[in-house]
């Protein structure tokens, strides 16, 4: 029987500011954005339009971090040593995945251009510093 690494406290600090940064790098383009005057409105198939404000940007990025986290908690837990490949890998297909529903909203290109970038930001940060460092 071998014994699977557990992150440690630095390592959940470690894993608690990835994710702060994570949403910091998406209110910081939201930010960014609206100085530049992106319209924020965006338009889903068959629903009203919205107004995509901070508060949003700030749920869904927090709640996709730290759903991100769990996945990988799980997998230390279950897959031993392949966690951090199949994470990686997972993580990286679930942000190109999460690039696609862009493609069928109605919104500026600045809009469109921000959040693809929201998107990829969340990624960029969290893939490297969510896994535990051997």
């Amino acid at each position: 029987m071998t014994a699977t690494a557990q992150p440690t406290t630095s390592s959940a600090r470690r894993r608690a500011l990835g994710v702060l940064a994570a949403v910091a790098s998406c209110v910081l383009i939201w930010v960014i954005g609206s100085l530049a005057g992106v319209d924020w409105t965006v338009t889903s198939p068959g629903r009203p339009a919205m107004e995509l404000g901070l508060a949003p940007v700030v749920v869904v990025s927090l709640g996709a971090s730290l759903v991100g986290w769990a996945a990988l908690a799980v997998l230390e837990r279950f897959a031993g040593r392949r966690a951090t490949l199949i994470w990686t890998v997972l993580a990286a297909v679930v942000a190109l995945v999460s690039l696609f529903p862009l493609l069928g909203v109605e919104a500026s290109t600045g809009a469109k251009f921000s959040l693809a970038a929201m998107h990829l930001a969340v990624a960029a940060v969290l893939i490297p510093i969510l896994p535990t460092r051997r």
